[in-house]
């Protein structure tokens, strides 16, 4: 996993936002594949076709859409300077584009937080607008990294470290409302969903800050639309057919916790806890209500007999055989 974002994290030095995104379809082929082959899930010859039809579908569905993507994306592609960086950061475009984002997060997190709203759509739409922030700031993150190695030193522009604090922001809370997300929904529903939000917001945001579709023609365009779609429902059909998880639901014998005593074992008797400080049936004792209201335990004593002439207990047990 490491060395995969190490990866990510570089090629988007190299290559337009609006190329690298999309090609997280890869890695949902991939993971279907690997899953089928390590997992080593026992099935049913009859079973193949229906079980796993809809996924060898999908996959194909994704290289088609990978390669449209890969062959009509945006070629153009430059240097990620600090100037760059700042007058693309306060460009009017993105200036009104920050603006919409900014109302319809608050205005989703108001309904997440106060409405109780916890549809997968409203949750992933928050961590796809928090994605495209990420995916902005990596590309201006990686790519000032890699133009200092090569010489021309950018961590001396103030934008580089407002980059960076925006990028690690972003990433913990997009993780956040994720971990949110998985333990309401199912993994793949949430993979599916969340990749195709994520990647249409984050070439939408990419488009705005890097200009990544001008001059481009209209065919361009179109194919690679019609490649992030075919990309989409291929990845969509390979999560819609995955097994899901069934979760596991413990439950206790009432013999088998510690301390328990069983009606049964030795003859002994089932009692209360009496050093509790509640009693079955009454209040809990405080010194603020009457005592008329005060509750009492009755003393659960085993019999004994008593030289000195003590008064009879009200409530005894008796210990007796099981034969008895």
């Amino acid at each position: 996993m490491l060395l995969g974002e190490l990866g990510v994290f570089a090629s988007y030095a190299f290559a337009p936002l609006s190329l690298i995104v999309p090609l997280g379809a890869v890695s949902v082929i991939a993971s279907a594949i690997i899953g089928i082959i390590f997992i080593k899930e026992k099935w049913k010859p009859k079973d193949f076709l229906r079980r796993y039809v809809l996924s060898f579908v999908g996959c194909g569905l994704a290289i088609v859409g990978t390669y449209l993507l890969v062959t009509f994306a945006p070629n153009s592609h430059e240097k990620m300077t600090g100037e760059n960086i700042t007058r693309h950061l306060v460009s009017w475009p993105f200036l009104l584009y920050m603006l919409v984002e900014i109302i319809l997060f608050c205005l989703l997190l108001y309904f997440y937080k106060e409405k109780n709203a916890n549809n997968i759509i409203v949750i992933l739409l928050l961590v796809a607008l928090l994605g495209s922030m990420t995916a902005v700031t990596v590309k201006a993150v990686a790519g000032m990294l890699v133009l200092s190695t090569q010489g021309s030193l950018q961590l001396d522009y103030p934008i580089f470290y407002v980059m960076f604090v925006c990028m690690v922001a972003t990433a913990v809370y997009q993780a956040a409302f994720l971990s949110q997300a998985a333990q309401m929904y199912d993994s793949s529903l949430i993979a599916s969903v969340g990749y195709i939000l994520s990647t249409t917001i984050a070439i939408t945001a990419g488009a705005v800050f890097y200009l990544d579709f001008i001059g481009e023609d209209a065919l361009h365009i179109c194919m690679f639309a019609l490649g992030c779609l075919i990309a989409f429902l291929g990845v969509f059909l390979i999560t819609r057919n995955r097994k899901k998880a069934t979760p596991f639901e413990p439950y206790i014998s009432m013999d088998a916790m510690p301390g328990m005593q069983n009606m049964h074992d030795k003859g002994m008797t089932v009692q209360p806890d009496l050093k509790a400080s509640f009693s079955y049936g009454a209040l809990e004792n405080n010194d603020n209500v009457s005592e008329i209201y005060t509750p009492a335990t009755l003393p659960v004593m085993q019999e004994e007999h008593s030289s000195g002439g003590a008064s009879g207990v009200p409530y005894r047990v008796l210990e007796h055989t099981k034969k008895e």
